[in-house]
């Protein structure tokens, strides 16, 4: 296997477990826990969700950079090099990687909070803004995979 096969193969690993684990969560996960727990049991369980899945994000955080940047080295020679859809992908990435710090530092901890509190209804409001931002880093994550699959020539 050579150096540029095994990033990428790193690369593609770490964007399928950090994008499908959003898909899962947003598009199985959730409407079951909806029609199967109430409200205590339900937040409950989605913070043990995010703290078990949110280990591996942090590990496809370290991954997807560190290929990138790699591979986008080993193939295009450096950035300017690169065609635009690589860099939109990065870009993208950053926009991302806000998204998730945003739940991990600052709406995790309110919903713990309101978890501990048994602060019910404003738990299932801090669970619905995460909600929002995992939904639309899941938009973004299928978007640059799609670029990734695409390579648009502009």
């Amino acid at each position: 296997m050579t150096a540029f096969a095994l990033l990428y193969s790193l690369h593609v690993l770490a964007a399928v477990i950090w994008v499908g684990g959003m898909f899962f969560a947003w598009m199985v996960l959730r409407p079951a826990a909806v029609s199967q727990l109430q409200a205590p049991e339900r937040l409950k369980l989605w913070a043990e969700v995010f703290r078990q899945f949110f280990r591996w994000v942090w590990v496809t955080l370290l991954i997807l950079p560190i290929s990138g940047i790699g591979m986008w080295h080993m193939r295009f020679d450096g950035m300017a090099a690169a065609p635009r859809y690589v860099h939109i992908m990065a870009g993208l990435f950053l926009v991302m990687l806000a998204l998730f710090l945003r739940i991990q530092l600052l709406l995790l901890p309110e919903l713990k909070r309101k978890i501990a509190e048994q602060n019910w209804p404003e738990g299932g409001a801090s669970l619905g803004k995460i909600r929002g931002l995992v939904g639309s880093n899941l938009l973004l994550g299928l978007l640059v995979i799609a670029l990734a699959s695409a390579r648009p020539l502009f």
